[in-house]
């Protein structure tokens, strides 16, 4: 389970769930951040999200999903695999195979 009130700054909460659960996009932001790419994470976040920039990365870290942060390609799969629940789709689709 996924602890959301982790997520650095409140308003973006409900779009990192949507991102990480369903693999939809959360915009250039959030793109930068999970992609790892933290000078335009810095560059494009607003300044709650900048000055947070440090929470943002412990929380990557410390709470979401390996698959869906780390690089620009971990991001582009996790959205094409539809987040956590395309991934646990794809485990029931294997076990009753």
């Amino acid at each position: 389970m996924i602890d959301y009130d982790k997520v650095p700054v409140e308003y973006m909460r409900d779009t990192v769930r949507n991102y990480i659960e369903n693999g939809i996009n959360g915009g250039s932001f959030l793109t930068a951040l999970f992609s790892n790419d933290l000078t335009k994470t810095y560059m494009l976040g607003d300044e709650e999200n900048g000055a947070a920039i440090k929470q943002w990365v412990l929380f990557l870290f410390n709470t979401a999903p390996a698959g869906c942060w780390g690089s620009r390609e971990h991001v582009k799969d996790w959205i094409k695999d539809g987040g956590l629940v395309g991934h646990e789709s794809d485990k029931v689709t294997e076990l009753s195979e």
